[in-house]
């Protein structure tokens, strides 16, 4: 199942069915779990733990060191849930000591070509970046979430459960879930009512976030006038509880 001409330390942890192709190098105390097929030179360096049933198709390098003129070299981790599919020439570097020490992709992501996922970033279950997505450093990535193609997200933002964002944004201030945002710099359209409906929400539920969105952002108030009159006038069901939350968390501010 290892192509004779692989490289493979002798302290990585493979499990005995996993394949990997033509002139792909595996480093040190790296772990593979079982049914992970790697394509051809595929570099994995070290302190990256793989799960079960991962695809990772060829030219693609994960477990590189920060480009962070802070990182001294310290051991940071890389680790990506099961599976998940990594298409060509992905990029996803490790954590640094300051910011975590670990860079995570959850589970059952798609990562399409050209992504690239910098230190300290944290992905949540079945995200989907398209093509070229690129995250700077400590990101957030809510469950569900799907970038377009060309996007770029500052360092530090986060991006909520469900939340769509389109092609070519630049997104520089946090995204709520359920949302669409698009642009430069990315602006809301709406809720991802599309989106929601996909994934089972109920129209009931689409309608409370719909109600509490045009409240928050589309009737002139300041935001904490905003989050009273949710609370007094929005049934409180747990997806307007993390709508509300979120908002309300948000260290560099909202997208509007």
């Amino acid at each position: 199942m290892i192509h004779p001409t692989a490289i493979i330390d002798s302290s990585a942890n493979i499990d005995s069915d996993v394949e990997i192709g033509p002139y792909s190098v595996i480093g040190k105390d790296v772990n593979i779990g079982s049914g992970t097929t790697i394509g051809a030179h595929v570099t994995i360096d070290p302190f990256v733990s793989i799960g079960l049933n991962c695809r990772i198709f060829h030219h693609a390098a994960i477990g590189a060191i920060p480009q962070s003129l802070k990182f001294d070299g310290e051991k940071t981790f890389v680790k990506i849930g099961q599976g998940t599919i990594i298409r060509e020439f992905v990029t996803i570097h490790r954590g640094t000591g300051f910011g975590g020490g670990l860079t995570e992709i959850g589970e059952e992501n798609f990562l399409m070509a050209y992504t690239h996922i910098a230190h300290d970033c944290i992905l949540g279950k079945r995200v989907v970046f398209a093509n070229n997505a690129t995250l700077g450093g400590h990101i957030i990535i809510g469950d569900h979430a799907t970038l377009g193609g060309l996007v770029a997200i500052h360092q530090f933002v986060r991006i909520g459960d469900y939340a769509f964002v389109g092609g070519k944004s630049a997104v520089v201030k946090d995204i709520p879930p359920y949302t669409i945002a698009n642009g430069d710099r990315a602006r809301l359209h709406g809720l991802n009512s599309v989106g929601l409906k996909r994934h089972g929400f109920s129209q009931q539920t689409v309608s409370f976030l719909k109600k509490t969105y045009r409240i928050i952002f589309r009737i002139g108030l300041t935001l904490n006038e905003a989050i009273e009159r949710v609370g007094a006038e929005v049934e409180q069901i747990p997806e307007v509880v993390k709508f509300i939350k979120f908002i309300k968390s948000s260290q560099r501010g909202i997208t509007r």
